[in-house]
């Protein structure tokens, strides 16, 4: 039997949405159960973006609101564009969109 890493163990985390946003999530997961079967959670799909934000090398220094926090992603995926990003062995060709 395989044992875990400390880096593979997962942890759970409870988050707060509203209802915009568990909508969004929801909308996501349905239109890609429609278009190929797959079937997504909203946590697995929360878990995408906290790794796609993770690879974007993202730091929390001075960052004092979500509209910071928002500017700094938006500024890595300007960045990105043109160039190969690669998130767990997944590439996209001609930057983030």
């Amino acid at each position: 039997m395989k044992t875990m890493s400390q880096e593979e163990k997962i942890q759970r985390v409870v988050t707060f949405l509203n209802r915009q946003e568990v909508d969004f999530l929801d909308k996501v997961g349905k239109d890609a159960l429609f278009s190929t079967g797959a079937k997504l959670s909203r946590a697995r799909l929360i878990s995408w973006l906290v790794d796609l934000v993770e690879h974007l090398d993202i730091s929390g220094q001075g960052i004092k609101s979500e509209k910071d926090f928002e500017n700094r992603i938006l500024n890595a995926f300007k960045k990105q564009e043109g160039s190969v990003l690669t998130c767990h062995g997944r590439t996209n060709q001609g930057g983030a969109k």
